[in-house]
């Protein structure tokens, strides 16, 4: 294999493939990336068994070819080369390393055989559609702050994807760790109807949304009951999902909360900032105390102190106590678009809705906390 190519391209390719890999393996070809050359391009692959992204990027080859390589050394290297360098790669069959050579700059990696690379199936996917990479970022935005992360737990963490029909098809998001849910609709594009329910693991949203960070054409989603693959320009993530079956949300999303808070959500988020430095690291509650045209805000931490804050705020209800835990209200409020947040409540020891006044395609909820 033999061919030049320019180290920004080879750098995006390769920032986007590498972050796949683990940096402590077991298996050694985990620990490279495939680089397969022919006619005018160079494709880079990286897989950690449950994930495979790879990347093509545009090269002028002389002689085609595959060959592995250790992916965070290259990616260190051609990170730190000057900008517009112009990159070669060479591995002949009586060397076992593959040469690099950039102007007066020059590295020897040792290889590992292509032939021994892993690669995913890309069979067996029976819904395909295509959505705006905004609108898939949103869903992904809106709901990944709540993906839980206990392991044991394994189907909460990841995002559920799924299609309903709600006036009209909808292609819906959800996230929960048990004591938070975030949702999220889209309308279903083209071909998403009937896809079956999937989890995508957490590892792959956060993939996802890096690659969706640098595209600009629409993304084309491929669905199986096992796998899901996300092509996006140049680039494909194909990833193995949860098997799992994820909690039945529906349950714990409130109908009946009469008591309704409508507040500064900047105002909120900041004050509930500043009362939470003196919060006991380990609960972070703090207590909303609900009156007439006023929310007053209390953290009492016996060893660090007692903060309170009082806020102007649209409540007309019953005069109540109810807890939070300040890090759920402060990732709530990160999602809020428009200026005010919208508390639905009970009582304090239930469920809470928030709402955005400017996504009515989102809402969130809060298990309250004993304060």
């Amino acid at each position: 294999m033999r061919l030049t190519i320019e180290r920004s391209a080879l750098l995006k390719a390769l920032n986007h493939v590498q972050s796949v890999v683990e940096r402590r393996n077991t298996i050694p070809i985990l620990s490279n990336v495939l680089m397969s050359a022919q006619g005018d391009s160079l494709r880079l692959t990286a897989t950690d068994l449950d994930i495979e992204i790879s990347e093509g990027a545009p090269a002028e080859v002389e002689r085609g070819g595959q060959t592995t390589a250790p992916a965070n050394y290259l990616y260190d290297f051609v990170r730190k080369l000057p900008d517009g360098s112009a990159v070669k790669f060479d591995v002949s069959g009586d060397d076992p390393r593959l040469f690099i050579s950039a102007a007066k700059s020059r590295l020897h990696l040792p290889v590992l055989p292509a032939g021994d690379f892993p690669s995913m199936p890309s069979d067996g996917f029976e819904t395909k559609f295509e959505i705006e990479p905004t609108e898939l970022a949103r869903l992904i935005d809106k709901t990944r702050f709540a993906i839980s992360t206990e392991e044991t737990r394994y189907y909460l963490n990841g995002i559920f994807f799924h299609t309903i029909d709600a006036g009209g098809a909808k292609l819906r998001a959800v996230a929960t760790d048990g004591h938070r849910l975030a949702l999220a609709d889209a309308p279903a594009p083209k071909g998403a109807a009937g896809m079956p329910g999937v989890i995508v693991p957490r590892k792959t949203i956060n993939e996802l949304k890096r690659l969706l960070d640098d595209a600009a054409d629409m993304v084309e989603i491929a669905v199986s009951p096992q796998k899901i693959r996300f092509t996006l320009g140049d680039a494909v993530l194909t990833s193995k999902l949860i098997d799992g079956s994820f909690p039945e949300y529906a349950r714990v999303i409130p109908k009946g909360n009469s008591k309704k808070l409508k507040i500064d959500n900047k105002a909120f988020s900041e004050a509930v900032d500043r009362v939470a430095t003196v919060s006991a690291e380990r609960s972070r509650s703090v207590r909303l105390a609900l009156e007439k045209d006023k929310v007053t805000l209390t953290v009492n931490n016996p060893d660090a102190g007692v903060a309170t804050e009082d806020l102007p705020a649209d409540y007309s209800s019953d005069s109540m106590e109810i807890g939070f835990n300040a890090k759920y209200l402060l990732d709530v409020a990160q999602q809020i678009e428009g200026s005010e947040a919208v508390f639905e409540l009970a009582d304090s020891g239930s469920p809470t809705l928030v709402r955005d006044e400017a996504d009515e395609n989102a809402l969130y909820v809060l298990m309250p906390l004993r304060v």
